[in-house]
């Protein structure tokens, strides 16, 4: 892995890497050293050089199978797919036969006189044993290396015939054994809580996305549940009025109208946020939530955003809650702040920064080609004259800056909205006055014609 990939990797794949890493270093430590043993001058002088490059391949094809045992182990430790039994098996087989092997040059130099033959034999077992330890319980297999260790002890006694040499086998391979069993087995332990750790934030994540669609359908209903009963019954009226002839028709009609007219302008109220996205709250709300999860969130300038005009403050209040979403979601952050400041240049403008670290590749919304959330951020800013600039800044952060322009003093008396059907900008219509149903005025300019 190149320098540059490692910075731009997250925790759990580095610690991932680390993990397997480390065992497979043990392994291909294991094996020179064993081949090492194998070949020194005693062994050279008296062992047939079949034997020795017997032994010699055995070690490099035990070491290269016992690297697909530990991949396939950590796959079923960590319950992605199980580690098939005939690799086992012909992993088992390799090692008994190199330890065969090994007692055989023993023998044959001299069970005293074969240099470290303690070590030797230890490193033969290593290999397998961290593989097979994440295959089976703890416990048994914690038992399996014991009776293993019990059978090579036994061969070097009988062999030997050395008690010293004897218990320092036994002594040697069970600690070597045991060891190694446990390391491996606690490495995985932590990698699982690890990955466990990653699903609950995800599993966290898309409960707050579901809450939030159940929130957004609470509304919808709420809004339209009543008025759209209402012109059901007012239709059904206007309908039997019209058979008898009564002018009280055009009248229930109207109000249907303007039911409807004011339910749409509700409608585009929850869509847009309009009820509950306020800056403020959306600050708080994002610095709890990337604190609860794990990430260090700092918030400047949250003073500014009360004296923002609230189409502005929803505007931005929706960027802070798409930018927090973003910072769950990618990378692997470990801190985040967001800045909202009031700056004064050409115009006034209110300036809202979000920069996190962590960011393993560009975001695919970056551009602005692709992705739904920061291309509805740029619409949703388009209704207040805001841009949107969003990307990595090349030193593993990711920055998102939204600039909405403040209206002067000379606008706010008469505020002015873009229509987004036409592309320009006209004047709101003056509100309708209590009581008067909308569209009343055009509907009897009609009538006298």
């Amino acid at each position: 892995m190149r320098f540059g990939k490692w910075r731009q990797s997250s925790a759990l794949e580095r610690v991932d890497l680390y993990t397997r890493g480390t065992i497979y270093l043990l392994v291909w430590v294991a094996v020179p050293v064993m081949v090492a043993l194998s070949v020194t001058r005693p062994v050279r002088q008296q062992a047939p050089a079949v034997l020795i490059a017997a032994v010699v391949l055995l070690a490099l094809a035990q070491g290269w199978w016992s690297i697909r045992l530990i991949r396939g182990g950590f796959l079923q430790y960590l319950g992605v797919e199980d580690m098939p039994r005939r690799q086992v098996g012909a992993g088992a087989a390799l090692t008994a036969a190199l330890l065969v092997g090994l007692l055989a040059l023993g023998r044959i130099t001299g069970m005293t006189e074969f240099p470290m033959l303690t070590t030797a034999l230890g490193c033969a077992a290593l290999p397998f044993l961290c593989g097979y330890a994440l295959l089976v319980p703890a416990r048994t297999a914690v038992r399996r290396v014991l009776a293993l260790n019990l059978a090579v002890c036994a061969a070097v006694w009988l062999l030997s015939g050395s008690v010293g040499l004897t218990l320092s086998a036994l002594i040697g391979q069970t600690f070597a054994g045991c060891w190694m069993a446990l390391t491996v087995r606690c490495s995985a332990w932590v990698l699982a809580v690890m990955y466990e750790l990653r699903e609950a934030r995800d599993i966290e994540t898309r409960l707050a996305v579901a809450e939030e669609r159940l929130r957004f359908g609470r509304d919808l209903h709420d809004v339209l549940g009543r008025n759209l009963a209402v012109v059901a019954l007012k239709s059904e009226l206007a309908v039997q009025l019209a058979r008898r002839g009564r002018p009280e028709a055009v009248e229930q009609m109207i109000e249907v109208q303007r039911i409807a007219q004011e339910s749409q302008r509700e409608v585009r109220e929850v869509v847009r946020g309009y009820r509950e996205v306020g800056l403020g709250a959306e600050l708080a709300g994002a610095q709890g939530v990337l604190k609860a999860a794990g990430i260090d969130c700092r918030v400047l300038g949250a003073e500014a955003a009360d004296a923002l005009p609230p189409a502005v403050h929803a505007a931005l209040g929706w960027v802070v809650r798409e930018a927090a979403t973003n910072v769950l979601r990618h990378g692997d952050a470990e801190r985040c702040t967001i800045a909202l400041r009031v700056q004064d240049g050409s115009g006034p403008a209110a300036v809202l920064t979000v920069e996190n670290d962590g960011v393993r590749q560009p975001l695919p919304a970056a551009s602005g080609t692709r992705g739904s959330g920061l291309v509805g951020l740029r619409e949703r800013l388009s209704g207040v004259d805001g841009v949107l600039e969003a990307g990595p800044t090349g030193d593993g952060h990711f920055r998102l800056t939204a600039e909405v322009p403040l209206p002067t003093r000379s606008t706010e008396a008469e505020p002015v909205r873009k229509d987004p059907g036409r592309g320009n900008s006209v004047r709101e219509n003056k509100a309708p006055e209590a009581g008067e149903p909308v569209g009343t005025a055009r509907t009897a300019r009609k009538d006298t014609r």
